[in-house]
């Protein structure tokens, strides 16, 4: 089921049991606009199903936030100009050179090359899998974009993103909405996950520029102004205390810093800035 942000967007709530992350969907007077395509043929195809209960303008474009399965894998499953920035176009050729035979996923779970999950969910939701191939990108643009929907406004952008080099958000000015995808995220490299720290400011600074009251993510659907200040905070009091490879000197200099201990969150954030140091030192 859809859920209704205003007159003119939509959103497809993320499911974690099952890797789908948040799916848009804005509408103008003359076309409709899609915010990453789905982790799968079948995710594309329940999203598409729900959009055909409205009276929405014909969809136009597909915008693919970052390259990663469950944002992309859906996109065959669209009738519309597919657009990403250049670094994510690089990195759809990697997934158009791979296979999608059970024997093939095995081994590219094997070699760390896709999670478990996408294997499963790629057997399960991806019909004729043994001849699919992912298609290509047909706009692809450097840093920023702006499109007209008619009477509708959207500005993409590829930022810095402490979770992937690609990472593409979209803007829509009138209602004063971001779409997040991942880019708020960290990652994971080498079995750690962790915040990219060198980002993370750029990252915040790109965002913030955007007067925005609403924000979609990937994975917490929807958050207001306040929740997502909350969670900048927490991330940048976080990253000022961690300047190397110790946990206890990060949680030391917290401390002093604060005068209290962390909180959940804090701490959550402290030992994965402590992981990307560990990560740099490698």
């Amino acid at each position: 089921m859809l859920n209704k942000f205003s007159d003119t967007i939509y959103y497809l709530s993320n499911q974690d049991d099952r890797e789908r992350p948040t799916l848009g969907l804005v509408c103008g007077n003359r076309y409709s606009l899609i915010i990453d395509s789905g982790n799968s043929p079948q995710h594309a195809k329940d999203f598409l199903r729900e959009i055909e209960k409205l009276n929405v303008p014909p969809i136009k474009y597909v915008v693919i936030t970052h390259a990663h399965w469950d944002h992309l894998l859906g996109v065959n499953e669209f009738d519309a100009s597919v657009i990403v920035n250049s670094r994510t176009n690089e990195m759809i050729k990697e997934w158009q050179r791979l296979s999608y035979d059970d024997s093939s996923l095995q081994k590219y779970v094997t070699t760390n090359q896709m999670s478990a999950m996408c294997m499963k969910i790629i057997q399960t939701d991806m019909p004729n899998r043994d001849i699919f191939k992912l298609k290509s990108p047909d706009l692809i643009f450097e840093n920023t974009l702006t499109l007209d929907l008619g009477n509708k406004v959207c500005i993409l952008e590829n930022i810095k993103s402490t979770h992937t080099d690609d990472s593409t958000i979209i803007y829509i000015p009138d209602e004063k909405v971001v779409f997040l995808g991942d880019c708020a995220y960290g990652t994971t490299t080498n079995s750690l996950f962790h915040y990219k720290q060198s980002l993370l400011l750029p990252m915040i600074k790109d965002i913030q520029k955007y007067d925005a009251d609403m924000f979609l993510l990937g994975h917490e659907s929807i958050c207001d102004s306040n929740e997502m200040n909350i969670y900048w905070e927490e991330l940048t009091t976080a990253s000022q205390v961690v300047k190397s490879t110790s946990l206890e000197n990060a949680l030391e200099s917290f401390k002093v810093e604060n005068y209290r201990v962390p909180n959940d969150n804090e701490l959550f954030f402290i030992k994965a800035f402590v992981n990307d140091h560990i990560i740099q030192s490698q």
